[in-house]
């Protein structure tokens, strides 16, 4: 007995050593692949799958207007997607996925569910803002709430972007990046890009600008940032280009300064609440307040409680751009007081149970068809059809930050040739990064911040 119990326990010790190794040449090849959140945030992806989790989400809400970049990839390569899931769930250890999509988009889910594997089910999402917001996305699936400054794993979840897991499938160097372009352009559409291709470009392949004069809004509409420069480059975590007339009130809100922020806040604010009665993670049960925000204007960083309201912001902007009633910024106080908040160390100190969602918070979600209207976007097309063009840039600029973490550290120098899919950059030996390849082939022109290449 004792005999068959020790082979029993050898067989069961080699077969963990065996998926333990199989696991660190899964986290090993991501790593080389250089696959990063494609989302938005650009955290290593490898780092992220150390989580042992029961459950993977995949976040296919893409609630930012006018972009259609998760849907297209879901209804053109599912397969990819697929398969870079099962490499999620297998480092994670996870027994089951969820891949969850806007219910309106009901030919895509239609056409999901004849191929969902074993264990993966789809969920089909409000059509609202922000339901692409993690913490919102993992509520919604699962009715569990992420604490304040808490991850997904707290809550036995992994949320990984649709395009993140194609990267993974297609089992190939990061050179390319999926994305929309739309707004004031002759063809709104979704195009896959080589890393480091120039905005200006970019705008070029959607058509061109519909008006002789405009502004670009890198990302989204709501959680964008202003293009200083058309001749900036496309990044591994860009989602989307939009265009926008000169003059345009959602471009008059990025460029507002500080101080105009900052003045006029602090002698406009009437205390309504709106902004916080409409604020997603409030309305999570977080201890975040942007109409106290907008109070220590008055008083200065030195009130703590007032502080305090900032720090776990999200930045979704729904407060600046559809709820204040005054067109104020609360979204901006907020980030402004954050860094007196942790200076100060007033993070959430009590236990994740006591954190319960408002009972109103299903009934405050924001459509995205009327935050579009209050926007002044109705006006443009809402779609953005996936096209296979053949894109060959005669010179790109591939920074070397554009991820989580540092820098990573140059690999080569100019005058080196190389090929597309070729190791340029690596992180720092311990350094959160990670590596960053050549979209395409030819001679490297200058190393300073970025690999600038020309075919």
């Amino acid at each position: 007995m004792n005999d068959i119990y020790n082979r029993l326990s050898k067989s069961i010790k080699i077969a963990q050593q065996r998926a333990e190794f199989a696991n660190i040449e899964m986290f090993n090849r991501i790593e080389e692949l250089g696959v990063v959140g494609a989302g938005g945030a650009g955290f290593p992806t490898a780092v992220k799958f150390r989580a042992q989790v029961p459950v993977v989400l995949i976040n296919g809400a893409e609630c930012e207007p006018l972009l259609h970049k998760d849907k297209e990839l879901l209804q053109h390569h599912a397969e990819a997607m697929f398969r870079g899931l099962r490499v999620a769930m297998d480092c994670t250890g996870a027994k089951e996925a969820v891949v969850g999509i806007k219910e309106k988009y009901h030919d895509v889910i239609d056409a999901l569910q004849s191929k969902l594997p074993a264990g993966v089910r789809t969920f089909p999402l409000n059509d609202s803002y922000p339901a692409g917001d993690e913490f919102i996305l993992v509520h919604d699936i699962t009715n569990r709430v992420i604490p304040p400054g808490g991850l997904p794993k707290d809550v036995g979840c992994v949320v990984v972007n649709v395009e993140t897991l194609i990267n993974i499938g297609y089992d190939k160097p990061v050179t390319h990046k999926y994305l929309t372009i739309a707004g004031a352009v002759k063809n709104p559409v979704t195009l896959r890009l080589p890393v480091g291709i120039t905005i200006r470009e970019s705008i070029e392949l959607a058509g061109g600008a519909t008006v002789p004069e405009f502004g670009v809004l890198l990302g989204g509409v709501m959680m964008g940032k202003l293009c200083e420069n058309l001749d900036e480059p496309v990044t591994k975590t860009l989602g989307g280009i939009i265009v926008l007339p000169a003059g345009h009130p959602t471009l008059g809100r990025y460029q507002k300064t500080w101080k105009e922020i900052h003045y006029i806040g602090k002698s406009a604010c009437d205390q309504c609440r709106f902004c916080t009665d409409m604020c997603p993670r409030y309305l999570l049960g977080h201890p975040i307040e942007p109409h106290a925000a907008m109070r220590s204007l008055l008083f200065g960083n030195s009130q703590d409680k007032l502080v305090a309201a900032t720090l776990y912001c999200c930045e979704c902007n729904l407060c600046t751009m559809f709820a204040c009633p005054e067109d104020l910024d609360p979204k901006n106080v907020c980030v402004a007081g954050k860094p007196a908040a942790r200076e100060l160390g007033l993070t959430f100190k009590g236990r994740p149970e006591e954190v319960q969602p408002h009972p109103m918070g299903e009934y405050r979600r924001i459509p995205t068809k009327r935050l579009m209207t209050k926007l002044g976007l109705m006006d443009f097309k809402n779609e953005g059809p996936l096209l296979d063009l053949p894109i060959h840039p005669k010179r790109v600029t591939i920074p070397l930050k554009q991820h989580a973490g540092a820098p990573a550290v140059a690999t080569v120098k100019p005058g080196d040739r190389v090929k597309e899919g070729d190791l340029l950059a690596k992180p720092a030996e311990g350094a959160l990064g990670a590596r960053i390849h050549s979209s395409i082939g030819g001679v490297v022109k200058s190393v300073n911040g970025s690999v600038i290449i020309e075919a």
